[in-house]
């Protein structure tokens, strides 16, 4: 089969092509696992994080993606969840052990020998994967291939974010970042709580307008006083400037969630600004965001479905998977990038993520 192979990690510079597109043996599947013949995979960040080391494959080569859709063609003698046929999703979250205490309260994200799809093992950027039968997701029959993808990370991120805020209708919210995850927090947010203004902090003028298109109450850069403190804020920026920034507009006993894989090394000097009194105290709490557990993903693709969110995408061949990864590096969004593994790619419109 073909796949798109990360053979090093590395710095990735403009108009690098750090896959390799390769011929590679077809995957067989275990007897708790499906084989799925994939016709998307999404493009995320993370896979910029995987390609330059931040957040590192477990063993090289490796194909890249948590963000796959495609039918199921063969299973193992011992899978009872799905048919051939079937139209499943795998998302970030590859598998687990089962038995430990995180994993018994549902909490596998947090599991010791949790693996990441396209990271521990192989993921969407090819023909076909396999996936254990527990960790591959029904597609509701609302979205499209395309539109499910994206949906499989940036929407089960911000929904697990979202669900950690703890908030309740009536309360404040605040968004620091406004990208691919930020947007669709915000779509939820409105739907799950009518009452609750939004506030959207974002150094980019024209995510600032995006926000305010798409229903935030107000709309800021990263420095600006909102109109009132918030209870809750989701930070989803690569920085530690927003988070100080965020700390010290949160209500006494309000949370700071950041849904972040790692932040970058070079701006760590902005926590010395950091004060305990005027950032921390009165209860104030940070929490970050780990991975995302299974609840999280099928939860979220029913909410999607309901509300619906309908994102617009752009495609690319299998083979263009470092022209997206170069467009990402460099900030050129026009939609949520999806590389189109079987049949003819179409190019979308702007990102939208439309509510109908």
């Amino acid at each position: 089969m073909k796949a798109m192979l990360l053979d090093k990690v590395a710095p990735f510079s403009q108009n690098d092509q750090p896959l390799k597109l390769r011929q590679v043996d077809m995957p067989v599947p275990g007897p708790d696992d499906i084989l799925l013949e994939l016709s998307v995979c999404g493009v995320c960040h993370t896979e910029l994080d995987e390609i330059e080391g931040r957040t590192p494959p477990a063993d090289l080569p490796v194909i890249l993606g948590h963000q796959a859709v495609g039918k199921v063609v063969a299973m193992g003698n011992k899978v009872s969840k799905h048919r051939i046929g079937d139209r499943v999703g795998v998302a970030w979250i590859f598998s687990s052990c089962g038995t430990c205490d995180h994993c018994l309260a549902g909490e596998e994200n947090l599991c010791p020998e949790f693996k990441a799809t396209g990271r521990d093992a192989n993921g969407g950027y090819a023909e076909y994967m396999t996936v254990h039968e527990d960790f591959a997701f029904s597609i509701p029959d609302r979205f499209s291939d395309s539109e499910a993808a994206p949906l499989l990370c940036a929407g089960a991120v911000g929904y697990r974010s979202l669900r950690l805020t703890q908030t309740e209708n009536g309360q404040v919210l605040g968004l620091t970042g406004f990208g691919a995850s930020g947007h669709l927090v915000l779509k939820m947010a409105r739907y799950k709580f009518p009452d609750s203004p939004v506030y959207v902090f974002a150094r980019n003028p024209r995510e600032r307008e995006f926000a305010l298109e798409l229903g935030a109450a107000w709309a800021g850069d990263t420095m600006d006083t909102p109109p009132q403190m918030m209870d809750a804020i989701i930070d989803t920026t690569p920085v530690w400037k927003p988070v100080v920034e965020a700390l010290k507009n949160l209500n006494p006993g309000g949370r700071l969630v950041i849904n972040a894989i790692r932040k970058e090394e070079a701006d760590q000097g902005y926590l010395l600004n950091l004060r305990y009194h005027t950032h921390l105290w009165m209860e104030r709490e940070v929490k970050s965001v780990a991975n995302v557990a299974r609840r999280d993903v099928s939860e979220f693709l029913e909410l999607a479905a309901e509300i619906p969110i309908l994102p617009t995408c752009q495609e690319f061949p299998l083979e263009h998977a470092n022209v997206a990864l170069n467009e990402l590096k460099s900030g050129k969004i026009k939609g949520a990038k999806v590389l189109r593994i079987r049949g003819q790619a179409t190019e979308g419109s702007t990102y939208r993520a439309a509510l109908k």
